[in-house]
């Protein structure tokens, strides 16, 4: 998912930097939007470019990555995210966790890296050299709604195991199997529901964002409103339904064995990113209230 959207960002580069970094179809690419790094304006060899030093947190699937990704903010009053080729990065291992430990997700750094500005873009001031209907779709929106497909994903498999695992379990003094239970029936039915229709939820207001981008209209602050809005609510129900399966599965799910157990903690870091965190739903309710308040972000 972050190399999805990160590689988004391809239609903002200059062409010569695009062909660097993307002009093999299997780069991957990742990285954290942040300005967590302060840049110099400079220039090495008659490139003019910026020279950057900065840690970032939460680089998922960083170190798979040929090319990564930074924001800074840089000297010359700019705001630029630099492309850095993994050769500059420095990994830091922070990444031990309850949860999405398969993500990777630690701490990056570079010290005193030289990026050519055909490496670089400013948000929201750069525009697209390619016109496209991704390049006109609000950064944050699309990686709000990634995040949230990420838990959607995670609550599925939970709902799926439990089915298996619901078809030969028969709990302790119990001669029914777990599916025979009309508790186990009652709960499976709820989650199944929540979860689809969330999952209904957001693609639908992704559907209505993505004709608006594909005509070549501005995606309205409306229609992200109802993104983030179906984004953060697609991440509590995927945490919801993982944990109906925990629960319903009984003592099983606790073993380290099961993979009901790493569910539920996978589903509830979903939960804690700053793209679909329960507390943003006083923002999009603020909002939708018709109050003023800073959507720069969404």
């Amino acid at each position: 998912m972050i190399a999805s959207t990160t590689s988004s960002m391809s239609a903002f580069l200059p062409e010569q930097g695009a062909v660097e970094i993307y002009g093999d179809p299997a780069t991957v690419t990742g990285g954290v939007f942040a300005p967590n790094g302060r840049g110099q304006a400079t220039e090495r060899g008659g490139i003019d470019g910026v020279e950057v030093s900065g840690r970032w947190a939460w680089g998922s699937g960083t170190q798979h990555c040929a090319w990564v990704l930074g924001g800074a903010s840089c000297d010359d009053g700019t705001f630029r995210l630099c492309w850095f080729p993994q050769a500059d990065i420095h990994f830091i291992d922070t990444w031990h966790t309850g949860g999405m430990r398969g993500s990777g997700s630690l701490d990056y750094s570079v010290e005193g890296a030289f990026v050519p500005l055909r490496r670089t873009i400013q948000p929201g001031v750069t525009r697209p050299v390619v016109d496209c209907a991704l390049a006109r779709f609000p950064n944050f929106t699309l990686l709000a709604a990634g995040v949230a497909a990420v838990g959607l994903g995670v609550g599925r498999r939970a709902l799926d195991e439990l089915n298996d695992v619901a078809q030969g379990k028969r709990p302790q003094f119990s001669s029914r199997t777990l599916a025979q239970s009309s508790f186990t029936q009652i709960e499976f039915a709820r989650a199944e529901a929540t979860l689809r229709a969330a999952r209904a939820f957001l693609l639908d207001e992704l559907g209505m964002a993505w004709e608006r981008a594909e005509a070549g209209d501005e995606v309205t602050v409306e229609r992200r409103i109802g993104i983030r809005l179906a984004a953060t609510h697609a991440a509590t129900a995927g945490a919801a339904a993982a944990d109906a399966a925990f629960t319903l599965a009984g003592g099983t799910a606790v073993y380290d064995t099961s993979l009901l157990g790493r569910c539920m903690r996978d589903a509830h870091v979903v939960t804690q990113h700053i793209q679909t965190a329960p507390k943003l739903n006083e923002k999009i309710g603020k909002l939708m209230l018709g109050l003023d308040d800073d959507v720069s972000m969404f």
